[in-house]
């Protein structure tokens, strides 16, 4: 019986491994000072998603006019689920750096 190469079952873990290396990376070499630039990164990428959000809500409206109710839920559903996403990452973002300034002073 042959033996299968362990290497096989690394393959799939790759992607994950070079979407994960960039936030360590930048985490060990900037230390908290980079943990705090992730945050800084996280929340502008919140708040452009948001203003996207609304932006592509007020265009619908703008462009299409008030609809049926149902196509306006619809829009309003999107635009809620987009803020909600938003404001997650936000948060985050926000808590990155929190984190960052907390652990700057205390170990710094």
């Amino acid at each position: 019986m042959r033996r299968q190469s362990e290497t096989l079952l690394l393959v799939p873990l790759l992607p994950i491994f070079l979407i994960g290396m960039f936030p360590i990376l930048l985490i060990g070499l900037l230390g908290f000072f980079g943990l705090a630039i992730f945050g800084v990164l996280l929340v502008s990428v919140g708040l452009t998603s948001a203003l996207e959000a609304h932006s592509h809500f007020t265009e619908d409206i703008i462009t299409h006019g008030y609809g049926r109710s149902s196509e306006r839920a619809v829009q309003a559903t999107d635009l809620q689920t987009a803020t909600r996403f938003a404001v997650l990452l936000d948060v985050v973002g926000v808590a990155l750096i929190l984190a960052s300034v907390v652990s700057l002073i205390y170990f710094g």
